[in-house]
């Protein structure tokens, strides 16, 4: 059986440095980067996040924008020694919530986010999804609000399960999570006394 890459989860709130961490992570992995871009400008504050996003970028790098099926970019190129970088996933559920062919229900839009988390996790590169922590406020006021929270948290879960890291960027500092997980349920201690 072929070797497979490694799964990395990044999250945190908006501004909190979560795409910067993880392009740093990707430029550093030494591979051929594919960009996967959710993203779907719809106006020019949008269109000047794309922007600042592109320019901070290594100009080897490859984009592709997929704003509906990212796993079918990691099948058609997986190959060792490569890199993908999704950002993000809570665009990704956007834009499907937001398609008129598609059900914006929860289950269909999971499943195909289940998807990407065994596609990722399976795939011969190295996969670096980029998502949001939207659960942290008050509880939004409208059903569709209510539901894109609700569908991102369980997002989040299932790629996070699949990962082989997870971080967490809070005012630019990431912490790994799995590590602290593991530690936390083996009750070994975090500090010496």
């Amino acid at each position: 059986m072929p070797s497979r890459g490694k799964l990395v989860f990044v999250t945190g709130a908006a501004r909190s440095g979560k795409s910067f961490f993880a392009e740093k992570m990707a430029a550093t992995l030494g591979g051929k980067v594919t960009y996967i871009a959710t993203c779907v400008p719809g106006d020019d504050e949008m269109r000047d996040r794309v922007a600042r996003h592109q320019a901070r970028r290594p100009p080897n790098w490859q984009t592709i924008e997929e704003d509906l099926n990212p796993s079918r970019v990691i099948k058609a190129f997986d190959e060792p020694g490569r890199i993908f970088l999704l950002d993000c996933l809570t665009l990704l559920i956007s834009n499907l919530i937001l398609q008129p062919d598609i059900e914006p229900g929860e289950e269909e839009i999971l499943q195909r986010i289940t998807e990407l988390a065994q596609v990722s996790y399976e795939s011969k590169a190295h996969v670096i999804i980029v998502s949001n922590e939207v659960g942290w406020g008050i509880v939004p006021g409208d059903p569709l609000s209510r539901l894109y929270r609700d569908i991102i948290g369980r997002a989040n879960q299932k790629i996070v399960s699949c990962a082989d890291e997870a971080y967490l960027t809070i005012a630019g500092i990431p912490i790994e999570l799995k590590t602290l997980s593991r530690e936390i349920a083996a009750g070994t201690p975090m500090t010496e006394n």
